[in-house]
C-alpha cells in the first residue's frame, strides 16, 4: 500500500477552495484542517462529539481529550488544538448547533454521525474532484508531522502530537524535501 502524499501549502489550498463550491463546504473545511493542523486521524474526526471540542461555558477549548474508544489503539491522548484552529472550529459550530452536546460534531445529511470509513471516502473524494492525485484522508496527517518537522520541532514532540507509542512511527510519517537537507547542512 503506498503512503499518502505530503501536501505543500499551494494544494492544501486548492482543496480548501474546492471545498467552498461544495455544499457541505464549511464542515469539510473544518474536518479537513483538523487532520492538516491537528494531526488527527480520519477515525478521530469521525468520533468527535460538540462537547469535546465546546467547554462547558460554550468556548471552543484548547486541547481534545480524546477517549480511548475515540482513537486507534485504544488509548486515550490529547490534542493540541492551535489558535487559528479554535477560529475554524468557532466558525463551523455558529452554524451547525447541536440539538445535544454528545451529538456527533461532523454528521450526514441523515444527521447521523460519520463512521470513520465513510469520512474517508468523503475526504477521498474530496482530494480526488480538487485534482490532488495520492492524497487521501491521511495526507493532513503526514502534512502536519512533515511540516513541523520541517521547522525544527523535535521527534519526540512530534510523536506525542501525533499520539505514537514509538518514535520509529512517527518517523515514517515524515517526508524528507530538499529544502531540509540544504538546511540541514547549513548548520555546519
Amino acid at each position: 500500500m503506498t503512503q499518502a502524499v505530503t501536501l505543500t501549502q499551494q494544494q492544501l489550498q486548492r482543496a480548501l477552495d474546492y471545498t467552498r463550491t461544495q455544499r457541505h463546504g464549511r464542515r469539510n473545511r473544518a474536518i479537513l484542517l483538523l487532520t492538516h493542523w491537528a494531526g488527527m486521524r480520519i477515525g478521530e474526526v469521525a468520533a468527535l462529539r460538540y462537547s469535546d471540542v465546546i467547554s462547558s461555558t460554550g468556548d471552543i477549548v484548547t486541547e481534545i481529550r480524546l477517549s480511548a474508544a475515540q482513537t486507534k489503539g485504544s488509548r486515550s491522548r490529547t490534542v493540541i488544538i492551535s489558535e487559528r484552529m479554535r477560529a475554524e472550529l468557532a466558525i463551523y459550530c455558529a452554524h451547525y448547533r447541536p440539538k445535544s452536546s454528545s451529538d456527533a460534531l461532523f454528521y450526514t445529511q441523515r444527521r447521523s454521525g460519520f463512521s470513520a470509513d465513510t469520512l474517508t471516502h468523503v475526504i477521498n473524494g474530496l482530494y480526488q474532484q480538487a485534482g490532488l492525485e495520492g492524497a487521501s484522508s491521511h495526507s493532513g496527517r503526514r502534512t502536519f508531522i512533515t511540516t513541523l518537522a520541517e521547522k525544527g520541532v523535535s521527534a519526540r514532540v512530534l510523536m506525542w502530537l501525533a499520539g505514537h507509542q514509538n518514535l520509529s512511527t512517527t518517523q515514517r510519517y515524515i517526508d524528507i524535501k530538499p529544502s531540509m537537507l540544504r538546511a540541514a547542512v547549513e548548520l555546519v
